[in-house]
């Protein structure tokens, strides 16, 4: 195949990676993930199960889908991802009310199709778009990609956090809808689904890009499937990875800083409340940080490409602890400040974890090393979620504590920070006893 071919193809993947990045991760449901359910008749205890399956379905299937991925081709896993969001969209979208058993077990369906559809989805859309561009000369190109991809999604978060508000309010849809000459009203019955149904429709079209990825001499046709070769795929990309130092040091440092950031940071709508933010500005703030990536996402690029290791890990850990330090204090409207920086370290710490790992990871095993990322990203999520309920719990138990949930997580918030301290020096001498060469690695030989 002629280069010309093969840089038309790259850049054809690289248009339908963005695509694909911006409709399957912001979905217009997300400003009322919690509220939706329980309008839709569970009880919290049914809405925390059901979080409880979607995650253990991740973990499960997520290494076994990249085996998958390297064997059948990147392009067939991809478009499974999005046939199996197609299903889990139109399987909430329609799912009855009457009967709050029946209710359960649907939407258990669907944050089962949910998981299945984000494990398919973890490193097969990177691992084809890097080949692509590997296969044209292209792969310095990788990191611009990721900036691209970082941009478009924070814009593409904005306008589902806004409009999937928006069109869930009737009683500001009705005023709207009143402006251009609509009489009627509006209740909550009405837009009950109507996030789910404009999150089915970009299904639809996330499948129709999907199936427009084109795949280069992928090799896979030859290779036999079946459960051994799967467990083989997975136990000789788990064991580059444990004979890898650099690879093991990422995933490791990684998992870290992931997990403990993107707790707080899926706390911060109850942060903005404490910081004396009305709830309205909920919404518009949480779109606002996503708008921040159009500067931390060329940061992070211009950080991996002309940085060491070690110098990019503690960028990120320095931010992340200047956040928790300055969430601590609780400070009225100027403590956003401090989570933009948490949501600074989040986003340098996702960037670089996608360019090392495909830059080092061998093409037939590329999408098994992701999704051992992956797994050991929502492991590491699932550990500190653990450690954070048990401390609330203990806290609860004090005699001093004030009642009130308020009161419970300002005082939760004070271990953070020296979590998060000892927990960086702990990689950093992790680091200095097993591979004391990565920190000190040239940008340009990560991969050598």
């Amino acid at each position: 195949m002629k280069l010309t071919d093969l840089q038309a193809i790259a850049r054809n993947n690289i248009r339908r990676f963005l695509v694909f990045r911006v409709l399957f991760n912001a979905r217009f449901y997300y400003p009322v993930f919690a509220v939706i359910f329980l309008d839709f008749g569970l009880t919290l205890d049914q809405f925390a199960m059901l979080n409880v399956i979607w995650a253990t379905t991740i973990i499960l299937a997520e290494v076994p889908s990249g085996a998958l991925s390297d064997l059948l081709g990147r392009k067939k896993l991809l478009v499974l991802t999005a046939t199996l969001m197609v299903a889990e969209m139109s399987v909430w979208a329609f799912a009855p009310r009457g009967n709050p058993t029946l209710l359960f077990w649907v939407l258990a369906l669907n944050r089962v199709l949910s998981g299945l559809g984000e494990a398919s989805a973890s490193g097969s859309d990177e691992a084809l778009v890097y080949e692509s561009l590997e296969e044209a000369g292209m792969k310095d190109q990788w990191s611009h990609v990721l900036e691209k991809a970082a941009k478009w999604q924070s814009v593409a978060f904005m306008v589902a956090m806004i409009t999937g508000g928006l069109v869930y309010d009737p009683d500001l849809l009705g005023r709207i809808a009143s402006l251009f000459g609509f009489q009627g009203s509006i209740n909550k019955e009405a837009t009950l689904r109507l996030p789910l149904y404009l999150t089915l429709l970009s299904s639809i079209v996330c499948w129709l890009n999907c199936i427009r990825f084109v795949e280069v001499d992928d090799g896979h046709e030859s290779k036999q499937l079946s459960i051994g070769a799967a467990f083989r795929q997975t136990f000789e990309a788990g064991l580059w990875i444990l004979k890898t130092p650099f690879a093991l040091i990422v995933i490791l440092a990684g998992a870290f800083l992931d997990s403990i950031i993107r707790m707080f940071v899926t706390l911060n709508s109850e942060y903005y409340r404490l910081i004396e933010y009305p709830e309205y500005a909920l919404g518009i703030l949480g779109a606002l940080i996503a708008l921040m990536n159009f500067v931390i996402a060329p940061l992070a690029r211009r950080l991996v490409e002309r940085k060491t290791p070690g110098f990019v890990f503690g960028a990120a850990a320095l931010a992340g602890l200047i956040g928790f330090a300055g969430v601590s204090f609780f400070i009225p409207y100027a403590g956003l400040l401090f989570s933009g920086l948490l949501f600074a370290a989040f986003t340098i710490v996702t960037f670089s974890l996608s360019y090392y790992l495909n830059r080092i990871s061998d093409k037939s095993m590329r999408a098994t090393i992701l999704s051992f990322k992956g797994m050991a990203l929502n492991l590491g999520y699932g550990f500190i979620g653990v450690v954070y309920a048990q401390l609330l719990r203990y806290l609860a138990r004090s005699p001093d504590m004030p009642t009130g949930s308020n009161e419970l997580f300002i005082e939760g918030a004070q271990y953070f920070t020296p979590y998060f301290l000892i927990g960086s020096l702990a990689v950093v001498l992790f680091v200095r006893i097993v591979f004391p060469r990565a920190t000190q690695l040239s940008p340009q030989k990560v991969d050598e």
